[in-house]
Order: structure tokens, then sequence, then C-alpha cells
């Protein structure tokens, strides 16, 4: 088969519907199918860079190209039969699920940490490709039967060792005679676990060089065509820009991810929940896809770039979150207002026909510093609200349902129409891996001075923080919820009907519960002020425990629920 009939029939091959016989010859050139203002990054990448681009496909465990490729909380992939079995987690509560109760150790030597077995699932963006690829490869297969290549593996050599040695090492190495150019018969010695991932790979072509260079740029851009068709972010329908995949194995731009997140905890595709931080803090990219996308299209991945720095250029967000300066307000836990004073009327109109969110902030009553900001006429950190009904008055005052969706801190602050504006950061919880090692770090550490403190001082009660900490977020939880069963049946005032009908029952998440909790108990709202700025599950948990202690022996007093009368004429 001459080299012009069988780029025809690379170009003409894949369901293109016209018979190769109509093809004329001068569309079937290389150079009509690549641009010619790239043509030449798309041979280099192709044919000099063959073994790096098959490297990406390939497994650092088992070398073989990936089969069910599974993303890892740390961002690395690997096969699904290359993790170790589910083994139970020592010392880690929360969350209490099955799923989240065994760990997977990660294979990859850059990692090695312990992740839940939730987390690891097969990444569906992956596989897909995986399956475009090999399907690619093997319709091309029979185009290149008559152009043998020699395939020499390189391992890799330790630099310290002496030069025969290292000869010596590299004879070690695989070697094959296959069929393509070096792209094609790279990938195919990879699939038949003769090219180790850390392998590099000699080339000897045993016919025409140019034709194997012209080969390997057609296949390249095949592949190309095929795998970018499911790189678009399903959120935005654009090219995914820093690709980031979640537990349930469907992968988003991380940007668009983090906009669901802000007002939603599942998944836009499978509707699983998502237990990450609204913001992905400390949430690693798919680095796999990351590499992908920025080997086989790096003029499309830096013109993303480009038109999302402009559009976040041209976005005017600096004081755009409106303050409500009154009270506390906690997470999950509905507010009640009612609102008279010209200012926060205009500033609730507003409101209610924009996005329907404020947030919510303390008075700073003693003129305390509050970090960045100096010395505040309200608190640093806050509750953003959003209005679940509003009922406005002939006479323009108005009465408002909201509920706590997020917490915040504020970085900067000014005036708009006489009340307050704000640009905020967002304050979220730790991501779960890292909850979990720290409860595991936490409770490990008291349980063992526990037991060396009551083999010397067998008379003496545990110290009262030692006690604690070695107690599991679970265990905490349940001993919270045995203290509101014992005042249930004592029957506190602050328990009553008309109170848990507006603030619910205690929910059985220990995320939520001190939220819950410090919305009906009646201790000061100062005290309670603190639940705002944890952002760990446990200590919040921690706090709440410190009050029942302390509120045990106390005479207990009603506790209406919260509704304010705005307008005092403070702030």
């Amino acid at each position: 088969m001459n080299s012009q009939r069988r780029k025809e029939l690379f170009l003409a091959r894949d369901g293109d519907h016209i018979c190769h016989s109509q093809l004329p010859s001068q569309a079937l050139m290389v150079e009509n199918v690549v641009p010619q203002e790239y043509s030449e990054k798309a041979d280099l990448a192709a044919h000099a860079d063959a073994r790096g681009l098959v490297r990406l496909v390939q497994c650092p465990q088992c070398s073989k190209p990936f089969s069910a490729p599974v993303t890892l909380p740390c961002g690395h992939t690997v096969c699904r039969s290359c993790l170790p079995d589910p083994v139970a987690r020592a010392n880690i509560s929360y969350p209490n699920t099955p799923d989240r109760l065994l760990g997977i150790f990660c294979p990859v030597s850059l990692c090695e940490a312990e992740h839940a077995a939730a987390e690891c699932s097969v990444d569906v963006t992956l596989t897909k490709l995986m399956e475009l690829i090999k399907i690619e490869v093997s319709k091309h297969l029979p185009l290149v039967e008559t152009m043998p290549i020699h395939l020499q593996e390189v391992l890799k050599r330790d630099d310290d060792l002496p030069m025969q040695e290292k000869e010596e090492t590299k004879a070690k190495g695989n070697s094959r005679v296959l069929q393509g150019g070096r792209l094609i018969s790279t990938f195919i010695m990879a699939e038949m676990g003769d090219l180790r991932y850390s392998s590099e790979v000699e080339y000897e072509p045993l016919s025409d060089t140019h034709e194997y260079r012209e080969l390997d740029n057609v296949l390249l851009e095949r592949l190309r065509d095929a795998t970018l068709k499911e790189l678009d972010c399903l959120v935005c329908y654009n090219m995914m820009l820093d690709p980031t995949t979640t537990s349930c194995g469907h992968t988003f731009c991380r940007r668009c991810l983090v906009r669901v997140m802000d007002h939603s905890s599942i998944c836009p595709v499978c509707r699983r929940g998502l237990h990450i931080p609204a913001s992905l803090q400390n949430k690693p990219s798919n680095a796999l896809l990351n590499a992908l996308l920025n080997a086989l299209c790096p003029d499309l991945v830096e013109a993303r770039n480009k038109a999302v720095e402009a559009e976040e250029q041209s976005a005017d967000d600096d004081l755009n979150t409106p303050l409500f300066v009154c009270t506390l307000s906690l997470p999950t836990m509905p507010t009640f207002l009612h609102v008279f004073e010209p200012r926060y009327r205009l500033m609730m109109r507003r409101c209610a026909e924009g996005n329907r969110q404020f947030g919510m902030v303390m008075y700073n009553h003693n003129s305390a510093l509050q970090g960045d900001l100096g010395s505040t006429q309200f608190l640093e950190y806050g509750t953003l609200l959003e209005i679940v009904n509003i009922e406005i008055l002939r006479d323009g005052r108005s009465f408002v349902e909201t509920r706590g969706i997020g917490r915040f801190r504020i970085r900067k602050h000014g005036l708009l129409d006489g009340y307050h504006v704000a640009r905020v950061e967002r304050v979220e919880d730790l991501s779960l891996a890292e909850e979990g090692i720290l409860e595991q770090s936490e409770t490990t550490v008291a349980k063992d001075f526990a037991a060396r403190f009551q083999q010397d001082n067998q008379d003496m009660p545990l110290p009262l923080d030692v006690a604690v900490n070695q107690l599991s977020t679970q265990e905490l939880l349940d001993n919270c919820m045995a203290f509101i069963r014992q005042m249930r049946d004592a029957s506190a005032p602050w328990l009553s009907a008309r109170i848990v009908q507006v603030y619910g029952e205690p929910p059985e998440d220990p995320a939520l519960f001190p939220y819950w909790f410090a919305s009906v108990v009646p201790i000061a709202e100062e005290e309670k002020y603190a639940l705002l700025r944890t952002t760990r599950v446990r200590e919040r948990l921690k706090i709440v425990f410190s009050w029942i202690r302390r509120i045990r022996g106390q005479r207990w007093y009603v506790l209406p629920p919260k509704v304010n009368i705005i307008g005092s004429g403070h702030a």
C-alpha cells in the first residue's frame, strides 16, 4: 500500500460516508486536516512526544492503558483493579455511614494517604475517553500492516550507577517489532504489558521515516477530535477548565462546580450527595484530565483561560453583599424579621427583587477589634440568609422569613443608601478527609494518654479535656442527643412544642446539630457566635458539649421563637 493511499484511508475512515474512490487526492492531504498554523506543533506532539502522550493514558500501577479508571480524592488516577482492598478505618466516626467507615490506602507513591471508600468511584469521563481511544486505535491498525517499527524499552536508570551498569539496565528492557507509527505502536506495546510506566522508548523505523511522521500526525488529530467531544463541562457546555472530579465520578470545570455547590450539595448529573466545601478548598483537580487537555489542545486551553480571566475582570463583585446588623443567625436555621426602618426597607426590597440573599451580623457591643477590619459597629463573622417568604405591608413595613444558607467573613465594607454592604468570603468546614484525619489523630492521642495516665494515677479522674478528646465525633453527638432526651423528660421550657415547631427536631447530622442546639438553648448569643468561626464539625460539637456540662445545674427559662424588631437606630 503506497503512502498516499494509506493517508486516504486514514482520513476517510470513521463513518465519513464517502467512498474512498470519490475522495479527491488533494483533499486527503494531512495539511488539509491539520490547520497550517499549528500543523508543526501537532507533528511534534505526535511523533517526537509519542512516549509522553501514551504515558498519559497508562496506569502508574499496572502500566497498562487505563481500564475502569478511578480518580482518587488526591487527584491521581489508577485502574480500579489496582486499588487495594478496603479496610476498616480506625477512630473515625464522621460521617457514620458504612462506605465512609472503610478506607483505601492510596497506591500512588506521591500520596499514600487513606481515602474513604465512598470517594473512590470510577471516573466517568476518563472511562469514556479510554473507550474512544481504543476504538480509534483499533480502526487504524489494519491500515499500518506494512509499516514495521522496532521499539526498544529503556528502563528508568539510577543516575548514581556506573556507565556499565546503566547499559546493562537498559538491555533488560523489552524489545518489540510492531506495525505503525510511534504513537500507535507505543500504545500497543503498553497494551501488551511490555512497556513500564516509567520507561522510555527508542524507535527504529524499518521503512520510509517520513511516512511514519505523517501518520502519527493524522492519528493524533483523529484522537483529538474524538476526545474533545467528551471534554465538555455539563454545566457550562464549554471545554473543561481545570477539571475537577467529584466522589461520584463526574467531572466539571472547577469554577462551575463551585457555582453549583454554592446553592446545592448534590451532583448536577447523578444527584448524589457531595460532601465537599462549596469553595472546593483543598480539593485537588483531576491531574490526568488536566494533563490530557494541555497535551492535546494547549491552544484551546489558553484561549479558554483568557476568556475566563476577561469575564472575571469585567465582573463587579466588590461590596455586593448587603448587611443586616442586628442579631445572631445560624446556617440551616430560620430567622424571622419585622423590618420597619427605612434603610432596611429599601435593602429588603432590593434583595427580594434580586437574588433574595443578604448577610446577618451581630452588633459589636464592646467595640472589639475585628481582625483586619479594626473596630467596627458589627462583628466580622456572619450568616448569609435567603428570603423564604416576605410579606410587605401597606405602610412599607415587612415580615420576612429567612433561612441560613452559609457563613461568611467580612473582608471589606462600606455604606450604600444608609445600610452596610460588604465583600465577604465564605467560611466552610474542612473536607471530610481532613475532618477524619484530625478526629483520628485527636482520639488516638487522647486514648494513649488516658491509658498511661490511669496506669500511673489509678485513683484520679482523667483531665476533662482528655476525657472529651477521646470521645469519637459520633459519641459526642450521642451524648448531646441523650441530654436532649433528658431535658424533654424533664419538660424543659426551651424544648416546648412551639419552639420545636419553629426549629424542627434535633438533626442527627453532627455538622448541623450544634446550629439547632444553639438556636433553642437559652445562653448568650455572644457564646453562640463562636460556632460561626469554627471550621470543624468536631470542634462545634465540643463547644456544645461544654455548654451542656455548664448548664446542667442552671435554672431553665423560656426562649421564644426568634422574632426581632428592627429599627432601634443602632449601627
